[in-house]
């Protein structure tokens, strides 16, 4: 691990003052970064792929390790709160089942209790490639993307190239079809963007970055809205082990139902599948109006999947996702399938 200055500011605005002040990198990874749980920048930083100069502990702020209600039913949670929080919180559980599940999902109680809601949304992408320190692929500043015709059996279906990376959080599949929106801190301005909006595919952000934050900038906190949605919410993810392990495919779904069980509504984002949460937006419309069976479920799972391109050894993520598809609407639907 290279040295580092380490700094803890007691307010947001000395937090971004002191990511702002920082020596100009030589390059993008070399700039400063803010810690929380420090469960993915620690091991970046001990495989060398992020090598701040300054490192400033987000800890020392007092308040954003907390959950309170927005006074319409929604919530705002602290960009500290920790996924354990999260995960026990009793109104979260009561009310945004789908969210407490997601959380619930991530890795082991031990990293649960150290790791925090707005770390989860920024952390680094799992590629085998990119966490190798001696490979310098595309993401790394290099001029290939190995992934593509090497070793991609856990790469992207789904938005990718000219990297195809898939973004590792069980948190943001949830809160995007939940409509969250993250409240951005700066030097001089906040602002409040959809969480939607956060992700960028390498196509069309920075390559080298997986959402839209600068160096100078940091999340305290996400609002989630009440809706329509939350109290029929689910989450599932299949994994290869059954702890302490990444979705190779994840399912976000939230409905709201009307008379006769008929869906009046529907939110459809998929994990594990792309370099952002990849919402599906036909097969939401797909089930407006139809009441949940087993026909309905196999086409919207498949409405889903429809456009999926996946590389030479990731085709089996095509039909594992249209069956969590199928699961997770019929469980957040409440009907048998």
């Amino acid at each position: 691990m290279k040295a580092f200055e380490w700094l803890s500011p007691n307010t947001i605005t000395e937090a971004v003052n002191a990511l702002k002040s920082a020596p100009a990198p030589k390059d993008i990874d070399d700039g400063a970064r803010p810690i929380a749980g420090g469960q993915d920048l620690l091991t970046t930083m001990k495989d060398y792929i992020t090598r701040p100069t300054r490192v400033v502990n987000l800890k020392s702020i007092r308040g954003l390790d907390r959950i309170v209600p927005d006074g319409k039913g929604g919530l705002r949670i602290g960009a500290l709160v920790t996924l354990a929080q999260l995960a026990d919180h009793p109104v979260v559980r009561r009310h945004f089942r789908g969210l407490a599940e997601a959380a619930h999902s991530i890795a082991t109680p031990q990293i649960r209790n150290l790791g925090t809601v707005g770390g989860n949304l920024c952390q680094r992408p799992r590629c085998w490639y990119f966490r190798l320190e001696e490979v310098v692929c595309l993401k790394k500043g290099g001029s290939e993307c190995y992934a593509a015709t090497g070793e991609n059996k856990y790469h992207a279906i789904f938005g990718g190239g000219p990297s195809y990376i898939v973004h590792p959080s069980d948190l943001a599949p949830m809160l995007v079809a939940l409509s969250a929106s993250v409240s951005v801190a700066g030097a001089g301005s906040k602002r409040i963007i959809q969480l939607e909006k956060f992700f960028t595919l390498p196509a069309e952000g920075n390559l080298r970055r997986e959402n839209v934050l600068k160096n100078d900038q940091i999340i305290t906190d996400i609002h989630v809205p009440a809706s329509r949605f939350a109290a029929h919410s689910t989450y599932l993810k299949f994994r290869e082990r059954e702890s302490m392990d990444f979705a190779l495919v994840s399912v976000a779904a939230a409905v709201a139902l009307g008379p006769n069980k008929t869906v009046a509504g529907a939110r459809l984002v998929l994990g594990g599948v792309a370099p952002i949460p990849w919402r599906v937006p036909q097969a939401e419309s797909f089930l407006v109006g139809k009441i949940m069976n087993d026909d309905v479920l196999t086409n919207a799972a498949r409405i889903a999947l429809s456009g999926a391109e996946p590389l030479e050894k990731n085709g089996y993520k095509i039909p594992l996702a249209q069956t969590l598809v199928r699961r997770a609407l019929a469980k957040a639907g409440g009907v048998n399938a």
